[in-house]
């Protein structure tokens, strides 16, 4: 795949978490998709990711991811990102605070020829959203 194809493939995989329209990673994600870095409970493919985002929307509706560095090669997309949003329900057993966080994260997706997400390895600073929702001692 081209680096620009890559880039849409995971712009649309972006759009569907913000817009909370799941179904898009039935053509976005392989089922057979490897996450290197899974929630916890989070299983294989796109109902993996439709599972692990959805709680994360349902926990923060008006999330918001800003990419803020993007590189790309033919077949892999690594980028720096903010995840942003207010907390109106449950998260990891927590109720809604309402608070207000903003913290950052990277991740590298490898696509297969197809425009398929096939691995993905990430990290973000869920400490620093836990401490900013008050749920952890500082």
């Amino acid at each position: 795949m081209s680096q620009q194809a890559n880039i849409t493939a995971q712009t649309a995989f972006g759009e569907a978490v913000v817009s909370g329209n799941f179904d898009a990673f039935d053509e976005i994600v392989a089922a057979d998709s490897v996450d290197h870095d899974p929630a916890p409970g989070q299983g294989p493919g796109p109902d993996g990711y439709k599972g692990m985002f959805g709680e994360l929307r349902d926990a923060f509706p008006d999330l918001n991811v800003q990419v803020e560095h993007l590189l790309a090669t033919d077949d892999e997309l690594a980028f720096a990102y903010v995840i942003s949003g207010t907390h109106r329900g449950p998260l990891m057993g927590h109720p809604a605070t309402g608070r207000k966080v903003s913290y950052r994260g990277m991740q590298i997706s490898r696509f297969d020829g197809d425009g398929r997400l096939v691995e993905r390895w990430g990290s973000s600073d869920e400490l620093g959203m836990l401490r900013q929702l008050g749920l952890t001692v500082t």
